[in-house]
């Protein structure tokens, strides 16, 4: 699904580990804030109550370099609306095994900021808008594998980089306020939006309806949830509403 001006995409995340569904607090393993058995159960509950794109990161690829294939497979099954997927894509050949499963948005991190030849490949072969560049954010700064590494380039200087290289759209996760439900702070994503001419999907700290609204305001392209729908925080058929 490409991206609509007009209509920020809420996306609810489905996080796989270890053959479940989970909330991590700010990525960190063995802080589970949420288990669920049967990811695609949960995925397929997120499509009735009315979300267009799902967003499954498969934790397992990110944090062990292991995959959850099988897992991912049953999702895709199960599941009729587009799926975004990420978590571990370390080679071009996996990153290929994934496309070819029809995944809807490839999302690169690590492999992409590594060798951004990577993404120049992918996004030839199978179109950019098929190839999301994930620009995770620390203390203004990009970290990569599973947010453990810092490199010394800031999301906006890198932005520029990966839209030359073919990325079609980027997901912006301010990993400073992810995953603690306290909220978050706008100027990174604003100074984000200003700097490139790409669709951007914003990720971290969403807590409340009027977080929501904050962020349509920005003009952000899309948005994804965690923690806060899993918490009954956010009711989504109300924040699909706040979005028309």
């Amino acid at each position: 699904m490409s991206f609509n001006k007009d209509e920020m995409l809420i996306m609810p995340a489905v996080d796989i580990k270890n053959g479940k569904c989970v909330q991590l607090v700010q990525g960190k393993p063995g802080s589970e804030m949420v288990e669920i058995e049967n990811p695609e159960n949960v995925a397929v509950h997120w499509q009735n109550q009315g979300a267009k794109t799902i967003h499954v990161i498969d934790l397992d690829g990110t944090i062990d370099g292991k995959t959850s294939l099988d897992t991912i497979k049953k999702i895709l099954k199960e599941v009729s609306v587009p799926i975004q997927l990420g978590g571990g894509i370390r080679t071009v050949e996996y990153a290929k095994e994934l496309l070819n499963l029809d995944i809807e948005r490839l999302i690169i991190g690590t492999m992409g900021i590594k060798n951004p030849e990577t993404i120049q490949k992918l996004s030839g072969e199978y179109g950019s808008e098929r190839i999301m560049i994930s620009l995770d954010s620390k203390d203004n700064k990009v970290v990569i594998k599973g947010w453990q590494e810092k490199i010394d380039k800031s999301p906006t200087e890198l932005s520029n980089e990966f839209k030359q290289h073919g990325a079609g759209s980027i997901l912006f996760t301010n990993v400073d306020v992810e995953g603690l439900l306290g909220g978050f702070y706008t100027d990174p994503l604003i100074n984000l939006k200003n700097s490139v001419d790409l669709p951007i999907v914003y990720s971290g700290g969403i807590t409340t309806i009027n977080d929501i609204k904050q962020l349509k305001e920005t003009g952000v392209e899309g948005i994804v949830i965690g923690s806060a729908l899993y918490k009954n925080k956010i009711d989504l058929k109300e924040a699909l509403k706040v979005v028309k």
